[in-house]
């Protein structure tokens, strides 16, 4: 998985191996794949401002960039649908964009899928029966599934028979790349040959007021759902997609030092990426509209790199905050920027995130060969 380098003058550092991407499915509020997504983010066109679904007329007063016109069933067929709430059914789409056409072992394929809370709305709405209705047997059972947070990379698992490892990862604002640096720690132990990692949010009434009166974001700050998930494996593959070097991350207790934990880790990530710092063409930044923290990344980016910021990529401008798949989608808009405009020669960019918790990380990639 790793192999070890020395550098005159320095302490050897274990060189991270790459990773290759050989696929990738997105639902967002741009469409379904990369290609909708790089064309949004080329233009910065506006999205619709209003939410989906039953609850929409409970939204408080802010804009919300949802998947406008999602139906599991024109996806996924009648079967096994009934019970499915959005988050699942955002992963299960997005996998199955993601498998469709690939040669897939399920014994030795695997999902690390990040999530944070599960469904709140499946978590609201069952709590709300259960004080409400008049007798216990009232209560829907085929709700209580979706209240697991683990229920959508089961479902994903189940659904499309993938018997490899199979795990959800919980990290605040950071989930999705602890999913990616998960997902690298276990292909190297060898406990699959093939991983689909990513990151899943919905949008609902409930979580959309925890943002509002936390007021941790912006009064313009979008709201925003859905998922991307990437084919990851170890093996060199023809026509990947992107290569995924060092993934680290960096706990910091003090938040007077949370920009020194971000250029703690994007140093770590360099280096173990083999990456000078003037090789980083583009950051993909997670904490934009987040008061305070969008700053704070911005400054301990521009530590890392010398001062410096490159090219910033904000693709929360045009999805809005989407929370567990928010370093997911900072990848797709990497992948589908490239597809859109393939750089001349492989260059080398940064995903990053910090959360209010202290937790920072950042990832390395590179575009295809």
């Amino acid at each position: 998985m790793t192999t070890a380098t020395a550098t005159a003058g320095t302490a050897a550092v274990a060189t991270a191996a790459p990773l290759y991407v050989t696929g990738a499915g997105v639902v967002s509020a741009a469409g379904y794949g990369l290609a909708p997504l790089g064309e949004l983010l080329l233009k910065q066109g506006e999205l619709e401002r209003h939410p989906a679904g039953e609850d929409a007329e409970a939204y408080p007063p802010r804009p919300v960039r949802a998947v406008h016109g999602f139906d599991v069933k024109a996806h996924l067929g009648r079967k096994g649908t009934k019970y499915l709430d959005r988050l699942t059914s955002f992963g299960l789409v997005a996998c199955k964009e993601v498998l469709e056409g690939a040669e897939v072992s399920g014994g030795r394929t695997g999902v690390v899928l990040a999530t944070n809370t599960g469904s709140v709305s499946t978590h609201s709405s069952l709590l709300y029966d259960t004080l409400t209705l008049e007798k216990p047997y009232l209560v829907n059972p085929g709700q209580f599934p979706n209240t697991v947070m683990n229920s959508t990379s089961g479902q994903i698992a189940i659904r499309n028979g993938l018997r490899g490892l199979n795990a959800t990862v919980a990290g605040g604002q950071t989930a999705s790349l602890l999913a990616f640096r998960h997902a690298r720690l276990a292909l190297g132990l060898g406990r699959a040959e093939r991983l689909l990692v990513g990151g899943v949010e919905e949008l609902s009434a409930p979580a959309a007021w925890a943002w509002h009166r936390t007021g941790v974001l912006r009064e313009d700050a979008a709201l925003g759902e859905g998922a991307a998930v990437f084919t990851v494996q170890q093996d060199p593959a023809e026509g990947a997609l992107a290569e995924l070097l060092a993934c680290e991350v960096r706990f910091t207790p003090d938040p007077r030092q949370y920009a020194d934990g971000l250029a703690n880790a994007v140093a770590r990530a360099l280096d173990r990426s083999g990456v000078r710092p003037e090789e980083v063409t583009a950051v993909s930044l997670g904490a934009v509209h987040h008061r305070g923290l969008e700053r704070i990344e911005e400054r301990g980016v521009r530590a890392a790199l010398g001062g410096e910021l490159p090219r910033a990529v904000r693709v929360a401008d045009v999805l809005g905050e989407t929370y567990s798949a928010s370093g997911a989608l900072q990848l797709a808009a990497l992948l589908a920027l490239w597809q859109a405009e393939p750089p001349a020669s492989p260059v080398t960019a940064l995903v990053t995130s910090v959360g209010r918790d202290g937790n920072a990380a950042a990832l390395v990639v590179r575009s295809p060969r």
